[in-house]
């Protein structure tokens, strides 16, 4: 499949091609059910002996951390992103539960809520099938911002290696999404202009603005709820619900330079 003009295509990969805030709900409940034990004996013994209570602490504890996570601000030359998590659990149930700090169980939450969260991260057949489609006529590339031992984890775990081009982590550049930098150097690696580029994503502030501030050709906003923030800025030049979207609206794309070829002609045979 090809488009005129477009012969790449960057894909984010966090809640894009991946539902990663989906897997990481779901395992920061498994790590708290999971771990019940020591948390009734060293935290809230309601946690056995009265299970009800012991789940609405553990829902608190669920929010906390994951309210965390959405504020995390990392620092890689100060802390290691395991300390830094490792931190987040242990103030979470510090705050809900009042008492020592427990170190050594916030690490047992932490580790077991990765390693679930990984194995929930998954590369859903209709979108390797759609990518696999896709690389047919384009070059494809994978640009994600964020901690380089994390999201080469997560790239790992979901096997998305074989459908793209070339693969490139922010936590491993000088600057990340939304710099111009990091799209030019995309760019450079798979031998093409930035005016030949589409990026995909759901960001408005790191994706779309990053797009729009390298002069790609176009930008395409996921927005899975479809709901219109009141001031949508930056403007995307294309809005889809699902990423398995993407295939019509470049076919959008070929047709509007296909129509504009066919009036240039017209204007030109006139003359």
């Amino acid at each position: 499949m090809g488009v005129h003009g477009v012969k790449a295509v960057f894909f984010d990969l966090d809640n894009t091609l991946v539902d990663t805030a989906a897997a990481g709900r779901r395992a920061i409940e498994e790590a708290l059910r999971a771990y019940g034990g020591p948390l009734s004996a060293q935290v809230i013994n309601a946690l056995q002996s009265k299970h009800h209570y012991g789940e609405g602490e553990a829902r608190l504890i669920c929010d906390k951390v994951q309210a965390k996570l959405l504020k995390e601000c990392h620092d890689p030359a100060k802390m290691c992103i395991t300390d830094l998590r490792i931190s987040h659990w242990e103030e979470a149930i510090q705050e809900t539960m009042g008492g020592e700090a427990n170190r050594d169980l916030a690490a047992e939450c932490y580790f077991l809520w990765k390693t679930t969260r990984l194995q929930h991260l998954r590369l859903a057949e209709d979108t390797r099938d759609m990518l696999t489609e896709l690389r047919k006529g384009l070059r494809l590339l994978l640009l994600t911002n964020g901690d380089k031992q994390t999201q080469r984890e997560k790239i790992e775990a979901c096997a998305c290696q074989p459908y793209f081009d070339a693969i490139v982590v922010g936590g491993e550049q000088k600057e990340e999404k939304p710099a111009p930098s990091i799209f030019h150097y995309c760019c450079d690696l798979l031998g093409v202009q930035p005016a030949e580029c589409v990026m995909v994503g759901d960001s408005l502030d790191t994706d779309i603005q990053g797009g729009l501030n390298a002069g790609l050709k176009a930008t395409v906003w996921l927005n899975k709820a479809m709901t219109t923030p009141v001031d949508t800025s930056p403007v995307p030049h294309y809005i889809i619900s699902s990423v398995l979207d993407l295939p019509a609206v470049l076919q959008k794309m070929e047709h509007k330079v296909n129509a504009k070829l066919g009036t240039d002609h017209t204007a030109g045979s006139n003359e």
